[in-house]
């Protein structure tokens, strides 16, 4: 498999789609049009006026590259864009150099000054975009927002709307090879969301757990996609290089290795919790068992269906590198 071929799986995994050339004006940037947009201010009266984040192939390899250089260590950076309608385009992003911690990540005064100064070098060269929202990274635990994540998406919102946080996993997204992402805007202060039932399931590790619960209902998800154009061409390319000679020299069973004993160690604990949940009415209640136990179980069941398909799928990279480096064919 050459570099090109894996590009182009790359972008089938995440349904990158491309923009037809006479499409291309997406890329185009108004100012007095994006300042007439802001200044209506629509999602002043509906919490969830924005539901779709566009991002594009360039500003996404470029946060699934910078996440993955942190390690387990969370990272952090901005995006640039602009809205139309109910959507919101992130046409590229940056790092911030910040400090991070396994659990929390935080720009301190440097950052500040990084951020203002790129902003100003980049209107320079034809990046005019205002800074739309901000990235950070999750390793091994999901795309979610923790307490803090929420603090800061609800100061950002009120203060720099329009604003969006995005979350990206790099663990997961080197096991699955498709990248795990999410993006999320918080409600207002004292605002109850309407019940809209269960949301889509995701494997959140038990010591996460009680965080994701309790800050659950106070954000919402945005419907993420992906886009490119003739005109990301030559710069993709560049940036492909990069991440597939990564991809290449890494192996997701040795890299993830420690992220992979964690799964395990947290998926014992899950069952050894609801093995407890259950036996514990095995006496009088036992016919009476609630829905809770048999859904726990089934979510149990899933994350471990998903650790082993991870596996799999590290074990079948590494045949195929072995494969391809190691027993060359003779011409």
């Amino acid at each position: 498999m050459d570099s090109g071929t894996a590009q182009k799986n790359w972008e089938l995994e995440n349904n990158i789609t491309t923009i037809d050339p006479s499409q291309d004006q997406i890329y185009y940037y108004d100012a007095q049009q994006d300042k007439e947009n802001v200044a209506l201010k629509p999602w002043k009266n509906d919490p969830h006026y924005f539901k779709h984040v566009k991002i594009s192939a360039i500003a996404l390899i470029k946060m699934v590259m910078h996440a993955r250089s942190g390690g387990n260590i969370e990272i952090m950076g901005l995006m640039q864009g602009k809205i139309q309608g109910d959507t919101m385009y992130v046409m590229d992003s940056f790092a911030l150099p910040v400090e991070g911690t396994e659990t929390r990540v935080n720009a301190q005064n440097e950052a500040y000054e990084y951020m203002v100064s790129y902003i100003e070098k980049s209107k320079e060269v034809g990046r005019l975009e205002n800074v739309l929202g901000w990235y950070h990274s999750h390793p091994g635990y999901g795309c979610w927002l923790s307490g803090i994540d929420v603090n800061t998406q609800m100061l950002n919102q009120q203060y720099q709307e329009p604003f969006v946080a995005v979350v990206i996993d790099p663990n997961r997204t080197m096991s699955a090879g498709k990248v795990e992402i999410g993006a999320f805007r918080t409600f207002p202060a004292g605002y109850k969301p309407p019940d809209e039932g269960p949301s889509e399931y995701q494997t959140i590790p038990l010591n996460k757990i009680e965080d994701f619960g309790v800050h659950a209902k106070s954000y919402y998800s945005l419907e993420v996609s992906h886009f490119k154009s003739t005109l990301d061409t030559q710069l993709l390319e560049v940036l492909w290089n990069k991440y597939w000679v990564n991809t290449l020299s890494q192996s997701p069973l040795l890299t993830n290795r420690e992220y992979s004993t964690r799964q395990m160690a947290d998926l014992a604990q899950k069952l050894s919790k609801t093995n407890e949940s259950m036996t514990g009415r095995m006496g009088g209640y036992y016919g009476d068992r609630k829905k809770n136990d048999e859904s726990q179980l089934s979510k149990v069941t899933k994350d471990s269906s998903k650790i082993t398909v991870e596996a799999v799928h590290g074990l079948l990279s590494q045949v195929l590198k072995d494969q391809v480096f190691n027993n060359p064919r003779d011409e």
